[in-house]
């Protein structure tokens, strides 16, 4: 058996998953953790990663690593999505982590992000014969598949993700329904600059902003993957969430059952998002996919060999 290890570096946290294929052809999971880390905190427009955020993602690939290697991982792969892709102090964190964890960190573009997130999909949720799209809305960034079936239509990335709207829109604690409201406007103006139109029967959102919310929906005081699988959040769910987490500042929000602390910063952010994305595509729900990039990246590279 083969076992190998991914490391998804994004804007607000670092995942790790790692997995061996069995003589069978079906990948193992062996660990699947989360660190939120926040690369991208302060960045804002400067377009910098800050020095004490690098430092600290740093240490935290460096312990992936090594719990990786612990895990009997024979290679680990690090990438890293759009707070890497903008920044422009990039190859100082790249040769960080090279220092600290002895690994390189590949920096993919947008659509190779969008296309593995489809194949985590389709590796977890199988196949959907309608029109397909799958979101993933990040800290960043969000990517987006237009799929037919088994085929790809359009896959795009578009620079809006939780953190960028808390950042610029939500700096009360709580934040007011009027700074909510201009979220709300900003985000549907960025899905039409995106072009994120076109037929859709079914939306499949993946990613820690739907799973957090999927998992305070489902009130989860342990995370279970397998309730959120297939499981649906529906429009009314998603105004009920918003409310809820709007109605109390973040040291309450940091409390809710199956919310990660670290999480109820952006979490309001992310689910604005996922409300305009909804409203956008003219569909009254979301089913939720507990897959994401780094299980993406591992089907393609031992199951399909690249």
């Amino acid at each position: 058996m083969s076992t190998k290890a991914v490391i998804d570096i994004g804007t607000n946290s670092i995942k790790l998953f790692v997995a061996e294929l069995g003589a069978d052809g079906v990948l193992r999971s062996i660990a699947d953790t989360n660190n939120i880390a926040r690369l991208g905190e302060g960045m804002g427009d400067t377009g910098m990663l800050q020095p004490e955020a690098m430092a600290r993602n740093a240490e935290a690939v460096a312990e992936f690593a090594e719990l990786a290697r612990a895990k009997g991982a024979s290679e680990v792969i690090a990438v890293g999505t759009m707070a890497l892709r903008t920044a422009k102090n990039t190859p100082e964190f790249v040769a960080a982590v090279r220092a600290r964890a002895g690994i390189d960190v590949q920096v993919i573009p947008g659509e190779q992000e969008a296309e593995l997130a489809y194949l985590a999909v389709l590796s977890g949720l199988g196949a959907y014969g309608g029109a397909l799209v799958i979101c993933d809305v990040g800290g960043g960034s969000s990517e987006f598949v237009f799929g037919q079936g088994d085929a790809v239509t359009r896959r795009f990335s578009i620079n809006l993700g939780a953190v960028k709207v808390t950042e610029r829109f939500l700096k009360s604690d709580p934040p007011s329904t009027a700074q909510i409201d201009d979220a709300v406007a900003f985000i549907m103006g960025e899905l039409e600059a995106g072009d994120v139109s076109g037929e859709a029967s079914r939306l499949v959102g993946i990613g820690g902003t739907v799973t957090s919310m999927g998992a305070v929906k489902l009130e989860m005081a342990e995370y279970d993957a397998d309730r959120i699988q297939g499981a649906v959040l529906t429009a009314a769910d998603i105004d009920g969430l918003i409310e809820m987490f709007s109605s109390m500042p973040l040291a309450e929000r940091k409390k809710i059952t199956g919310l990660q602390p670290k999480r109820a910063e952006v979490i309001i952010g992310g689910a604005c998002i996922i409300k305009c994305i909804m409203r956008r595509l003219n569909l009254s729900e979301l089913v939720m996919s507990d897959r994401g990039l780094r299980h993406g990246l591992m089907y393609k590279i031992l199951v399909g060999g690249q």
